[in-house]
């Protein structure tokens, strides 16, 4: 009997999860699941959490209680080096990229998981190193026509424009061919048409490549658009989960986050 996990399974699931800094009780006992092939997005106000709840996910962040089911497998916590070997990719909220370096070498960064050759040939670039960098940078050229940005390849990131530097990381991500890809405010601090060039990449790399992705966003119509279900933290609890449209008329969450009319 196969083990894989077909779209539509649950791909990682976060059971009774609680996280602490100190005295500081950044995610409480918070559980829920995405599943293979959807869009999950986890909203709520400044403080509830999100941002930890994706440190844990991909192992920056080690909760104090709770497990994580990642394929199947459970485990107490997710050691970074795991999550990247096993398909875990990420964006962060302030862009982390190597600004004087090209756009082009900043993607091919993405790939070093997936280069075997050892340090003697990789010094020498000869036979199967070169070989082997060739490979890679072809997979690389498709992410970057992917993401139209094939005119910033020789571009030192830090002097692009902040919406294009979110595009570049994004590449970088796609580099390391996820299975799941985790965007923490891809859309921040960018312009209209920069929102809607970002909705439409991520719902093609999620259509056309079957990328499972969880995205932390403020934009509600951004949620709503690209989502299949949401969860909601507030002050580090959940407080809903559920599709778009639960979410957005459960009361709970109008009162605590999207606001209501008195």
């Amino acid at each position: 009997m196969s083990n894989e996990i077909m779209p539509g399974d649950v791909l990682l699931e976060l059971d009774d999860v609680s996280l602490s800094f100190g005295g500081v009780k950044a995610i409480r006992n918070v559980g829920f699941d995405i599943k293979k092939g959807e869009v999950r997005a986890i909203i709520g106000p400044n403080g509830a959490g999100k941002t930890s709840m994706l440190n844990v996910i991909n192992g920056f962040c080690h909760p104090q209680e709770g497990t994580i089911t990642y394929k199947g497998v459970k485990r107490h916590d997710m050691k970074p080096y795991v999550a990247a070997t096993q398909g875990i990719a990420r964006t962060f909220q302030n862009v982390a990229l190597f600004r004087g370096m090209s756009t082009l070498d900043n993607i091919m960064a993405g790939r070093t998981l997936k280069m075997h050759k050892n340090f003697f040939w990789q010094l020498f670039y000869y036979g199967p190193a070169r070989a082997e960098e060739m490979e890679h940078r072809e997979k690389v050229e498709q992410v970057i026509d992917f993401l139209e940005i094939a005119h910033l390849r020789r571009t030192p990131v830090g002097q692009l424009p902040y919406g294009l530097q979110k595009r570049v990381e994004l590449a970088r991500a796609l580099a390391m061919e996820p299975e799941l890809l985790l965007l923490d405010e891809p859309m921040a601090g960018m312009n209209l048409e920069e929102k809607e060039d970002m909705s439409r990449f991520i719902l093609e790399v999620n259509g056309e490549f079957g990328t499972t992705i969880a995205l932390i966003e403020h934009d509600m119509g951004v949620v709503m658009d690209l989502s299949d279900r949401v969860v909601v933290l507030n002050y580090g609890a959940k407080l809903a989960d559920g599709t778009p449209a639960e979410v957005s008329s459960n009361q709970d969450v109008i009162d605590a986050y999207l606001g209501v009319a008195h």
